[in-house]
């Protein structure tokens, strides 16, 4: 996950940083921070905590110039701590430089181990910092060449901002597998995670920053440079499914369509005689009501969420993860009370959260209640930017389809398939990752793991898999 915004050539760029920064604080609550720059330095500051809780007039105030970039962390590799907070900043022979990375290194194990063995002193454990170590260690004399370099080196999933005095960079990996677009405000180019993030400061969006791209802005003046060839596109299908706000762009589409095509086709997949179609609140929303347009069965907002908790899948300790379901959501009895519910949820990765949600129905009266999941179950870890580091964690992969509806205590349970969720999304041929469905890895996962004993029962079992595919 992560969240990554950035804005060149604007007199209020820190400002509005915070404000592209608030709009993706969805992706990630662990940590923010901003990076500043004018002509003649760059600043910085990062803390933990959320985007409202960091930032005042003061810490505006002090990141000068017309160039910022920012992030908003959830961690996937290295733990959670202010040395891991982003943007990382170093200096080198290009001048002060900080990157914010929103994805996940899958050779970054490899690349940190040789890194240190020739001598280089790391800051965090996060694998983001092993790219400002390969970019100062480059030759060439223009950082753009330089990043060119660089990205050759690193695999896996990487949408990228730098920022140097007086220019912001962008890349993307080859298969594009987190998001990254660029707007307009004027004169000002802007790039985020989401497209979200353009509409509260009233930028226009434009595009995506390319699969292989490499985008230079310094002043109102933007440079594209194609540095790897993208031969084949893995766009995570799980931005439209569960990450991403319903009212982003992202991938060229918006999420609000997908996930309402997701519901009426989960209608017409797998229907059920009922009295009330109920989302999980907030990505269950769209697929709700796509749900019960296509069904005929009323819609209704039975359980209300308290929008000042974190949401539960993306908390990075299981103690919080547990507890959060109940300060997160509340049933609407009256609502709930003698009905046949169908509850609409974007996803069923532990089971942990469904089985909580479902004994909350019930006991709000509910006479029946039948879970239905926009996506197909997930039996695979994401090795690319996803909290789901083994397969044990994935009750799908554990657990036949009964007992898994056992377990959670439904009286019936259904996914998507994985043919109506790439219907939903539109998807071109091989356009999209699914993996964490599949077992079909579009890069190889081994060196993402640093226990080299389950590196190696993983690589095992995705074997095993592939014989009986």
């Amino acid at each position: 996950m992560c969240g990554i915004f950035g804005i060149a050539n604007q007199a209020e760029a820190s400002r509005l940083t915070y404000l592209g920064l608030y709009a993706l604080q969805h992706r990630g609550q662990e940590s923010t921070g901003i990076a500043s720059s004018d002509d003649e330095q760059v600043y910085l500051h990062k803390s933990m905590g959320h985007v409202a809780d960091v930032y005042d007039e003061e810490t505006l105030a002090k990141l000068k110039g017309t160039n910022a970039i920012g992030h908003t962390r959830y961690s996937t590799a290295g733990d959670s701590s202010e040395n891991n907070a982003q943007p990382l900043m170093v200096t080198m022979r290009y001048g002060p430089v900080a990157l914010c990375h929103n994805g996940n290194l899958i050779n970054a194990v490899g690349l940190r181990r040789d890194l240190e063995a020739q001598g280089a002193l790391f800051q965090s454990t996060s694998d983001s910092e092993v790219i400002l170590h390969l970019l100062a260690r480059s030759q060439e004399s223009d950082i753009v060449e330089a990043l060119k370099e660089t990205v050759s080196q690193i695999q896996g999933a990487f949408s990228i901002l730098l920022i140097t005095k007086g220019a912001i960079i962008a890349a993307r990996d080859a298969n594009g597998f987190r998001p990254l677009c660029i707007g307009r405000l004027n004169n000002s180019y802007a790039f985020a995670s989401e497209s979200c993030a353009f509409d509260l400061i009233d930028a226009k969006y434009e595009r995506e920053v390319e699969p292989g791209e490499i985008v230079l802005v310094r002043g109102d003046n933007l440079r594209s440079v194609l540095a790897l060839p993208s031969t084949r596109t893995s766009k995570c299908i799980f931005e439209h499914v569960y990450f991403s706000r319903p009212d982003s762009m992202v991938f060229g589409r918006t999420v609000q369509a997908s996930r309402d095509q997701m519901g009426r086709l989960l209608a017409k997949e797998s229907p059920v005689e009922a009295d009330l179609v109920v989302p999980v609140p907030d990505s269950g929303v769209a697929a709700a009501i796509g749900y019960s347009a296509e069904s005929q069965i009323p819609f209704a907002f039975g359980l209300i969420r308290n929008h000042y908790v974190g949401r539960t899948f993306i908390e990075p300790r299981k103690a919080i993860r547990h507890f959060g379901v109940k300060v997160k959501l509340n049933p609407v009895r009256d609502l709930l009370k003698g009905k046949r519910v169908i509850l609409i949820d974007d996803s069923l990765v532990r089971g942990t959260t469904s089985r909580k949600i479902v004994k909350m129905v019930r006991a709000a009266g509910a006479t029946e209640v039948h879970m239905r999941i926009t996506c197909p179950p997930t039996t695979w870890p994401c090795y690319y930017g996803v909290d789901t580091p083994t397969r044990k964690e994935l009750i799908a992969s554990t657990h036949t389809h009964d007992e898994i509806t056992k377990r959670i205590e439904a009286d019936s349970l259904a996914y998507l398939s994985l043919p109506g969720l790439l219907q939903a999304v539109k998807a071109k041929p091989n356009e999209f990752c699914s993996a964490c469905y599949t077992g079909k890895y579009p890069l190889d996962f081994v060196d993402a793991i640093p226990d080299a004993k389950e590196a190696e029962r993983q690589l095992d079992l995705w074997e095993e898999s592939l014989k009986k595919s």
